[in-house]
């Protein structure tokens, strides 16, 4: 499955040729280093290739990193990430992934980490319609409401939903549409918002329900 590893930048508009605005996403793509090459005859018994992003100083990785970064001719990268393939593209350690992986119009997924939330009720959460507005209500217009039986079963069932911890998770959004790539500056833009804050990692992969469809 081809993929890359990026930032994200920001949000911003691109104009169709009707004047249309368009928001887009746009992800610094790459450069990316292929560090690992896994084939099914190998010990390893799967097709992937390892990639790495973004260039860190030599102090912040450890030994181990060190070694591995080096037997691969590749530079202090602070990312590893693995893309899985169900035959292996010509790819060999050392090569260099660019923007130019995918091209315009073409459907993607974008995975990142959601931003952090912090601790939220259940109207913030999960969108809980919350307690009666009127009729003497005046303390419980956010309230989560009840939160199973009494007696039988005497406790609350695991999964139910309520009050929690918010984001500062791993999500993904499927088929975004590549309106824009600009391999000279490594930028890939794409339509709608992807996950995360500003600057944090994001993986563009091949969308993975558009490739069913196809088939």
């Amino acid at each position: 499955m081809r993929g890359i590893l990026g930032k994200k930048v920001g949000m911003t508009q691109l104009f169709d040729k009707s004047g249309a605005a368009i928001p887009v996403t746009i992800i610094e793509a790459g450069p990316c280093y292929v560090t690992q090459v896994k084939t099914v005859d190998s010990k390893d018994k799967y097709n992937a290739v390892q990639v790495g992003f973004e260039e860190v100083a030599e102090r912040k990785l450890t030994k181990g990193e060190r070694g591995h970064l080096t037997k691969a001719g590749a530079p202090t990268l602070r990312h590893l990430h693995e893309f899985r393939y169900e035959e292996l593209p010509a790819l060999s350690v050392g090569d260099v992934i660019k923007a130019d992986v995918f091209a315009e119009g073409e459907m993607v997924d974008v995975t990142g980490v959601s931003k952090g939330r912090g601790f939220q009720g259940g109207v913030k959460r999960y969108g809980f319609a919350g307690g009666p507005k009127t009729h003497g209500q005046s303390d419980r217009h956010r309230t989560p409401g009840s939160r199973g039986a009494g007696t039988t079963p005497g406790h609350t069932y695991p999964g139910m939903r309520g009050p929690g911890h918010m984001g500062d998770a791993q999500a993904t959004v499927q088929n975004l549409k590549v309106a824009l790539v600009d391999p000279e500056r490594n930028l890939i833009a794409v339509r709608g918002a992807v996950p995360g804050a500003r600057g944090s990692l994001v993986v563009v992969r091949e969308a993975v329900k558009g490739k069913k469809q196809k088939a």
